[in-house]
Parts: C-alpha cells; sequence; structure tokens
C-alpha cells in the first residue's frame, strides 16, 4: 500500500504534463484528439473506495480544465468516468472476482478483459466530452462518429502504454 500512493502521484502528474504539453498539440483537423489522461482512473487500484474514485477523476479533469481553459468539461467527463467505473467492473468482472492486490491491467486480467474495460469507459468518457463541448443534438452523428475515432485512437495509445510502460 505504501508504495501504491507515490507511484499514482508520479502517475497523476505525469499524465496530466503528457496530456497538456504533447497530446493536446495532437489534432487531425480538430477531429481526432487523443486523451491519454484517462489512463490515470482506468489503472487505479480495484480496492479505491468509489468516493476517491470521484474525487481523484474530479481534480484530474480539473487540472486539464485549467490547462486547457474549457471550465469543467474534462473534469466532469472525468467524474463521469469515474461514477461508472465500478458497475462496469462489476459486469465484466471474472467468475471468481478479483484477487487482491491485483490492478485493472492487460497482464493480470489479459488482453481481452482490459481492451473490454478500457474501450467502454474511454468511450463513455469521449462521448460525454463531446457532447457538452457541441451541446446540441442537431450534430449528434458528428459527436458520434468523432467520439469513435477519438476512442480508438486513445486506446490504442492506452494499450501501447500496457506493453511499453506499466509491466508487471
Amino acid at each position: 500500500m505504501i508504495k501504491v500512493l507515490p507511484r499514482n502521484i508520479l502517475r497523476f502528474i505525469v499524465l496530466i504534463l503528457l496530456q497538456v504539453w504533447v497530446l493536446n498539440n495532437i489534432q487531425f483537423s480538430g477531429f481526432v484528439n487523443p486523451y491519454l489522461y484517462v489512463l490515470f482512473i482506468l489503472l487505479l487500484p480495484f480496492e479505491t473506495p468509489g468516493w476517491l474514485v470521484l474525487v481523484l477523476s474530479f481534480f484530474l479533469g480539473l487540472s486539464v480544465d485549467m490547462f486547457t481553459d474549457t471550465i469543467g468539461m474534462h473534469a466532469s467527463a472525468s467524474v463521469f468516468m469515474g461514477f461508472l467505473r465500478s458497475f462496469v467492473l462489476q459486469s465484466i468482472a471474472p467468475r471468481d472476482g478479483y484477487e487482491t492486490g491485483t490492478y485493472p491491467r492487460v497482464f493480470y486480467y489479459g488482453f481481452t478483459w482490459f481492451l473490454k474495460y478500457s474501450l467502454l469507459l474511454v468511450f463513455l468518457h469521449h462521448l460525454f466530452l463531446f457532447s457538452i463541448e457541441v451541446f446540441n443534438f442537431k450534430t449528434f452523428y458528428f459527436v458520434l462518429l468523432r467520439t469513435v475515432v477519438s476512442t480508438i485512437f486513445s486506446s490504442i495509445l492506452i494499450l501501447l502504454s500496457q506493453y511499453l510502460i506499466f509491466r508487471k
């Protein structure tokens, strides 16, 4: 437990700085926006209480909002994702449940499990974020297409991080 706190603080800071300095400058004609900062919420330990996930999600999104002048859009989308995290984890849980001391990673539960977990939560985060950005139903199909493409791009980055950085 003592190693978990500094590791998560470092992950929080690194993901925000990477998002703000590098990934926010990558945009393919304003259509594809990679959001890797959501990886922090995805990789929180299973034993993290729900209220703490919501608080951490809020501060994560608020930190990105402060650097990008988006006035709470990332904070609300991150809290939405943090709220849905427990429901998604319950719905895709292995038959025996999650083992104590393991983390939501490819190396513990396999590629298929992690792909379902990350794709679903990243898609919901992006759909919420892009919907409140546009805030009308006239461009629903544009928002949906943008969500799908950005989810694919973000998920590729998240999966690459699992194999390159977050090893067992």
